[in-house]
Parts: C-alpha cells; structure tokens; sequence
C-alpha cells in the first residue's frame, strides 16, 4: 500500500503505509488511524511514540515458558508456589491472560507462538514446540494440559503434539468442551474457562 499521493503529505502516508503492517487493519482503518494521530497532541503522540520503543527495547521472552516478560525467567516461572509437575500449553501470550484471570490454575505454562496451519504456510517447526521438549528432559512434569483453541488449527496442534509427547510418558489432557468450538481461548470468560481448566479430560491413545 502507497498513499503518496500530491493530495496527501510525504509523512502522512509513510505512517498510513506503516500503520497498514499491524494485523487486522485494513487501508480505511489505517487512514483513519493515521489521521486520528495526526489531530492528537504532540505530547501525546510523543507518549506513545516513547511507549512503543520502550516495548521493544525492554519486553522480551522469557527463556523457559516462551510468554512475555519485562525479566528473564518470568514472574510466573520463578514462582516457587506453583505447581511444577504441570504444563498448560497456550497458543499465545494472551491466552496466559486468561488464564490466570481464573485463578484456579496454579501450575507452569509454555507459549508456542501459534499453531501448526498449513494453508498459512505454519509448520510445527515454525513453533515454540523444542523448546517444550527440553523442559520434559528434568523428568518432573507429569502433566500437559493442551489448551489450544477449539478451532481447526487448535486440533491440528493439539494432535500433533498429543503424538509427539504420548512416547514420553506424561499424561496429556485437553480442555473440557465448554469453550465455544472455532474460538479462541483469550476471549472466553473467567467462568467457562475455570470449568473448563477443572474439567479437562486425558486424551486417549
């Protein structure tokens, strides 16, 4: 996308044409956006300017569950009240979010940064999934919670691992069909997911 155009200044489109690059904007909405910064208060846009360097330069991935972190290991892995015999495996850091938000689940978790989907070109080397192995090496998880989402992806993943991980000898469950098939799992709600974390169910070989 190039809104250079004599009617738009140099600036104003190289930022529509960034703003285009963020998933789920489209050219009306990052004209739009692009507009709406334009009318927004030097401070303000120097704010947000600041904010988003400082993201980039200070948040990183923690080392051995894979989620966002401002401290490597992450607050979560170095807790020493959590439970360490058990993983629940999430698609993406939001899905960590809502998790937690239950507050019924107080074991480890593991990010991997998508799900395996083949018309989009994603293959399990594409995801976070050797580096879910090596924390299987210690011998001291018990449990793999696969809490993929309930969509196409979701199960083509949670398939993919359940036949990688079966030969290791951990038990591996699933969420409980509670949450809403062809969702995702950072939008359900605090109740449904609690029950769904509760009623997860083993996946039979």
């Amino acid at each position: 996308m190039n809104e250079s155009t004599p009617a738009t200044a140099a600036p104003l489109a190289r930022l529509i044409d960034e703003l285009y690059k963020l998933p789920g904007i489209g050219p009306k909405s990052a004209q739009r956006l692009a507009y709406y910064l334009l009318r927004m208060p030097v401070a303000e846009a120097r704010a947000l300017a600041s904010a988003i360097v400082e993201m980039k330069e200070r948040v990183t991935f923690c080392s051995i569950c894979q989620n966002v972190t401002e401290v490597d290991p992450c607050r979560i892995c170095v807790d020493g009240d959590r439970d360490r015999t058990i993983i629940c495996v999430v698609e993406e850091p939001l899905d960590i979010l809502a998790i937690e938000r239950t507050q019924s689940y107080r074991g480890m978790h593991h990010v991997l940064h998508g799900a395996i989907s083949p018309i989009d070109g994603i293959g399990p080397e594409d995801l976070k999934v050797s580096e879910l192995l090596q924390r299987l090496r210690s011998g001291e998880v018990q449990e793999i919670i696969l809490a993929t989402n309930p969509n196409l992806e979701g199960e083509a993943t949670a398939m993919y691992l359940t036949r990688l991980l079966r030969p290791l000898g951990v038990r591996i469950t699933r969420l409980a069909r509670g949450l809403p098939v062809g969702g995702d799992l950072e939008y359900a709600d605090d109740v449904t997911l609690a029950r769904a974390l509760e009623g997860r169910q083993e996946i039979e070989s």
